[in-house]
């Protein structure tokens, strides 16, 4: 009961408030700038040649601000954007019209997940393993190597990394597409020369974002490590005579993998937001594309759908983090 009250219901309500906020916050930007989306319809009718008499004009004005819920008060709109979040609508793409912006995101998910699942997943796993091993190995080489490469890769934006591997290995050694998810002569029925070309393409943008993700990883494994090796506990066991592989398992990474954990689950909860730079340079078909071209175009809708998928997502990986830390954590359980 005491975890119930205490724990538990503090972090399914601050759950619930931060994506009460956070979508608020996502309904009230976009009408805060200037672009109108109904003049924007308008005016792209008219570049490609149609006719409009005011009459017409006044008419299409109205069904389009009904059919993106920008009809009546700003506190009706406020309603009706619950009521269609609630039921998961957003309404039609306003660049892909008529399209779902449902199903836009449901199209561009898969390919972002399956790139960002994993290249968090590599990056967290090898930056913490070797960075936990370095902090606990000051000393040795091998340590000290691994840092300054880690060093010198960190300052550098993932999209220039991005950019020298298209350079390196689509252009000067054209081993690997230099665009898209895939060949456009497989699409079809999901067939293993598919997935090795679907792999094939995603190498380069999953390489570029594991370098410069292990960067951080392991530099901050490595901190935090040799603030561990400094603890009483430590000292002691060495004092004890315990053996050097258990004290670097048991009481060191046990210890400093902690943050990381924590660190680990806020990544997961910003995959929902694409790798947007990476995406773009090469051109592959995720979320990050399809929130370039909806920014690009004004598209309301589609960037609202995004904005909100994330703020849930990060969310949930907070609360996630919370149930699980004691189970991680004895001195969370205790308190």
């Amino acid at each position: 009961m005491q975890f119930l009250k205490r724990y538990l219901l503090p972090r399914l309500v601050q759950f619930v408030v931060v994506i009460f906020i956070g979508a608020t916050v996502v309904f009230i930007i976009p009408r805060l700038t200037p672009n109108d989306p109904i003049e924007r319809q308008l005016a792209n009718l008219t570049t490609r040649g149609a006719y409009l008499d005011s009459a017409t004009i006044g008419k299409i004005k109205q069904t389009l601000r009904e059919l993106y819920g920008l009809e009546g008060t700003f506190l009706q709109q406020y309603g009706l954007f619950w009521e269609r979040l609630f039921h998961g609508d957003f309404g039609p793409s306003f660049s892909h019209f008529p399209t779902p912006v449902t199903t836009l995101i449901r199209n561009s998910m898969p390919w972002t997940i399956g790139l960002m699942l994993i290249t968090t997943f590599l990056s967290w796993a090898i930056g913490s393993l070797l960075g936990g091993l370095a902090g606990s190995f000051r000393r040795a080489k091998w340590a000290r190597a691994i840092e300054i490469f880690s060093m010198t890769i960190r300052p550098v934006p993932y999209y220039i990394m991005a950019l020298a591997l298209v350079i390196l290995f689509a252009y000067v050694f054209p081993v690997f597409p230099m665009i898209g998810g895939y060949s456009v002569k497989l699409k079809g029925a999901v067939t293993l020369k598919y997935v090795l070309d679907v792999v094939r393409h995603a190498f380069l943008p999953a390489i570029s974002l594991v370098l410069t993700g292990f960067g951080t990883w392991f530099l901050q494994m490595r901190s935090v490590t040799f603030t561990v090796v400094a603890e009483d506990y430590v000292t002691y066991a060495e004092a004890a005579g315990v053996p050097r592989g258990k004290i670097v398992t048991q009481y060191i990474t046990r210890n400093a993998i902690l943050p990381q954990v924590t660190g680990l689950a806020l990544s997961l909860g910003f995959i929902f937001g694409g790798a947007l730079i990476t995406e773009q340079v090469f051109a592959y078909p995720g979320i990050g594309t399809l929130l370039y071209n909806a920014v690009i175009s004004s598209d309301y809708n589609v960037i609202m759908g995004i904005t909100v998928y994330s703020i849930v997502s990060i969310a949930v990986a907070v609360l996630v983090i919370d149930l699980i830390y004691p189970l991680l954590d004895p001195r969370v359980r205790h308190r």
